[in-house]
């Protein structure tokens, strides 16, 4: 891939959030760092104006259960998908369910999780360029447990399995012209040691950003 990626990473820090975006950066850096520029905020407000001359995805880390966006950040953010640019959903950026609009763009919202624990994942779609040099994986995570919206494409091509039963981990979808994906592990930086999931989270950069995902070994 000739063009490096230009990326959006949008996430809290502070004492009151469950998932403090500095050490999900620090890993995103060892991760995405060789073929993507990355801007790192946290002002939600960088998402009203969002160009696609300026950045080609954003990657949601955003820990705003309790803070409602408003209608300029939510509009900017669905226009700059619809335009065709991308959106990676990492964990608990599904907290961008504040909006119901952007929830119904993510295609799912979050429920509830039982507590931490090792969980194994499992591709179910094998051939889908997401996967593309990621083996089933086990590893310790938050088993999210979510809830689709009936009018959202959603394509889940991997699975957790929790108490002999499997849940969705990461699924796609499109909104207008541009593309979102959700991966669901990413509690904390534990998470983002797993090179399974290293090679997932830099498949879904470049495939939000529209290019086919291409195996990097670190």
């Amino acid at each position: 891939m000739n063009k490096r990626i230009n990326a959006l990473l949008i996430g809290d820090n502070g004492v009151d959030v469950w998932h403090p975006l500095e050490p999900a950066r620090q890993q995103l850096v060892q991760i995405i760092g060789e073929s993507t520029n990355l801007t790192v905020t946290e002002d939600y407000d960088s998402l009203k104006e969002l160009s696609r001359d300026e950045f080609d995805v954003v990657i949601s880390y955003t820990d705003c259960w309790l803070r409602d966006l408003t209608t300029e950040q939510t509009a900017g953010l669905i226009t700059f998908v619809a335009g065709g640019g991308g959106i990676l959903v990492i964990h608990n950026g599904i907290s961008l369910q504040r909006s119901s609009e952007l929830a119904q763009m993510i295609g799912a919202k979050f429920i509830t999780h039982p507590p931490y624990q090792i969980l194994s994942y499992h591709g179910i779609e094998p051939t889908h360029p997401l996967l593309e040099g990621v083996p089933d994986f086990v590893m310790g995570e938050e088993p999210y447990v979510v809830e689709f919206d009936p009018f959202a494409p959603v394509k889940v091509f991997l699975e957790y399995e929790y108490q002999g039963r499997r849940y969705p981990a990461a699924w796609e979808n499109g909104f207008g012209l541009g593309k979102i994906i959700y991966l669901q592990p990413g509690h904390d930086a534990r998470s983002f040691e797993p090179e399974p999931f290293r090679q997932l989270i830099r498949n879904s950069v470049v495939y939000a950003a529209g290019c086919r995902p291409v195996t990097t070994a670190t």
